[in-house]
Parts: structure tokens; C-alpha cells; sequence
């Protein structure tokens, strides 16, 4: 008897497995959910509601998308993992999970999560006034040099973008300013045209319309090379190479799934998000707003969160407002 129900048990597990195994090779077998770590409107909403329509004719099924805010998106990550690991409930993030870990927000970041597609990051620029002295990047960084201390540039609090370039910047070169403080990029950008501070850097889609415009003059892009939406607006690298080992680097925005759902779903996913992202109006939205199309998955995409989480981790931990430090978590230097 002991023998028939070893046998009968062994059988029951086995058709279990197969039909898990069929039901991933079938997917998607019915519609799919998407969370959104910010809120409507935001940049990583715009994009996930962009790009959705185009994976949902690929896939054949319904994404229905809803946003889950608070916690910096840790909300939303963390109900993601929580959730069965079957490719159903996909994460859309930005690049906040990387800084979970060393921030003391969460103890998960992307190592638990498998990249669907990480579609385009954002570039910054470092924007003067138009009225400014400096032509190119090269003038300011002299200035600064010549009056060190003296320099004031806009940033958005420790952490945000023109805080972290400020803070790569140090590394490579002698660059002592003094650090304004605003409540996001655009107060930032209407204090440099009222010439309260002389410079800052900030996202290509907060300061191309006030390029276009010619109220502001863009000196360099904080890329390995131009950018189309900075036409004739030189990369950094190629006045200051060392600044390289920090690049690509910038705000991100991708679509992810738990690491251990079934290859066959990983599969199905990653194919119809890649061709979602090669949709030549997606592509043209995307760079619109000064985004780099990037349209990665797997390990490519791992290589990519990897070293990015390492050089902004290290940057906050340099500038000591980390919990921990990234040496905890084995997030290597830069």
C-alpha cells in the first residue's frame, strides 16, 4: 500500500509539474498586470502607457496597468515580488530599486527582478544662462577652477540628478562650487534664467524647449556621445575622457518580472516588449523627450543596472547620506 501511494504521489507531483510547464509554454493565458512604481503623469507612467498598447498586440492579451505609489516605488517593487512568479504581474520602474539597499528602504533592488526590457534612459545636460560668458564646458569648468567656491550651481537635493553630476565631476577634476538648493528641475531652470544661480545640470526633457528657445545655452550632455535631441551639443567625455568610467549613466525606465518565473514567460514577455520598443513612434517619443533608446534584456540589461548601481550607490555613499554602505551588499567601486 505504502508503495502505491509513493507511486500515486510521485504521479499527481508529476502532472503538476507538466501542467505548470504546459500553462508557461502557453503563455500568456490570460491578461497580465502591470504595476507602475510613480504616479499619473509622471515620466515612468507616460512610458509604461506608451509602450503597453504595442506589447499587448504582441502578446494578444490585455496589460491592465494601475500605479502603486509611495516608499520612492518600493510600494509597488515590493508587491511585485510578493506576487506568484508566473510572468503575470510585470514591474514598471525607474532606476530608484538599484538604491534600495544602501538607502535603507528596501532589501531588495533589480538582482531579485529579471529585465524584460530596460527601454531608454535619460541624459542630462549642464545648461547655462544664454547671457552666460561660458561657450563651452571647458569655460565654466576654468571658471570654477579660477574661483573656487565662488561658482553657484542649482541642484535638487543630495541624491537627485545635478547632485550626483556634481559629485562625478569632483572625482575626475578640481570642481568647487556652491550648491543652490530647489524643489525640482524647473524652479531649478527659472532661477538660472533670473541669473540667481550661473549653472545646472538637469534631464534633456526639462531644458530642450528653454534650449530651442535660445533662453538657455547647453554646453555638454552627460553621455559617452551626442545626443540627437542636443544637436551640436558635444558629450562630456570629450573634454574630460576620465569622466567615462561613470557612463552610460542616467534615469531609466524598464519593465520587469520576479527572476524566477518560467523561462517560456520570460521569453514570451521579452519578445513582445522588444518589439513594443522598436515601433518607430515609440522610438521617436522616446527621443522626443531626450531619452536614449536603449531596448535591452537578460544579461545585457543586467550588465547595465549592475554598473549603474554602483556608481550612484558609491556617489551617495561618498556623499554621507547613505545607511548603509554599498561594501555591506558587495556593490563594487566604480
Amino acid at each position: 500500500m505504502h508503495i502505491k501511494h509513493f507511486i500515486g504521489a510521485v504521479a499527481a507531483l508529476s502532472m503538476t509539474v507538466a501542467a505548470g510547464a504546459g500553462m508557461a509554454a502557453d503563455f500568456p493565458a490570460k491578461d497580465l498586470q502591470g504595476v507602475i512604481m510613480w504616479g499619473a503623469g509622471g515620466a515612468t507612467d507616460v512610458v509604461a502607457r506608451a509602450v503597453t498598447p504595442l506589447a499587448e498586440a504582441a502578446l494578444g492579451k490585455s496589460i491592465v496597468l494601475t500605479n502603486k505609489t509611495g516608499g520612492t516605488g518600493a510600494i509597488a517593487t515590493t508587491y511585485v515580488r510578493s506576487r506568484p512568479s508566473d510572468g503575470y504581474t510585470m514591474l514598471y520602474g525607474a532606476e530608484n530599486p538599484q538604491m534600495y539597499k544602501v538607502l535603507g528602504l528596501a532589501e531588495i533592488d533589480y538582482d531579485n527582478y529579471y529585465a524584460v526590457n530596460v527601454l531608454a534612459r535619460g541624459v542630462a545636460v549642464v545648461v547655462v544662462n544664454a547671457d552666460s560668458p561660458w561657450k563651452t564646458f571647458k569655460d565654466l569648468v576654468a571658471d570654477v577652477q579660477k574661483r573656487p567656491g565662488q561658482v553657484k550651481m542649482g541642484t535638487t537635493g543630495v541624491g537627485g540628478l545635478p547632485h550626483t553630476v556634481g559629485s562625478m565631476l569632483k572625482t575626475v577634476i578640481k570642481f568647487d562650487v556652491t550648491a543652490v538648493p530647489f524643489d525640482g528641475e524647473g524652479p531649478g531652470i527659472t532661477a538660472l534664467l533670473g541669473n540667481h544661480i550661473e549653472f545646472i545640470p538637469v534631464g534633456i526633457g526639462a531644458a530642450a524647449e528653454h534650449v530651442k528657445s535660445g533662453r538657455v545655452r547647453a554646453l555638454s550632455v552627460v553621455n559617452g556621445e551626442s545626443v540627437p535631441s542636443m544637436p551640436g551639443v558635444p558629450p562630456i567625455v570629450a573634454d574630460f575622457p576620465d569622466f567615462g568610467k561613470y557612463l552610460p549613466w542616467g534615469p531609466f525606465y524598464g519593465v520587469f518580472v520576479n527572476r524566477d518565473t518560467p523561462d517560456a514567460a520570460k521569453t514570451a514577455l521579452t519578445a513582445a516588449f522588444k518589439k513594443a520598443a522598436d515601433d518607430p513612434k515609440f522610438a521617436e517619443m522616446m527621443q522626443g523627450r531626450g531619452n536614449v533608446m536603449m531596448n535591452i534584456s537578460g544579461a545585457e540589461a543586467d550588465t547595465f543596472l549592475t554598473k549603474w548601481r554602483s556608481v550612484s550607490s558609491w556617489i551617495l555613499q561618498d556623499a554621507g547620506v547613505t545607511k548603509e554602505s554599498p561594501e555591506k551588499f558587495g556593490i563594487p567601486k566604480p
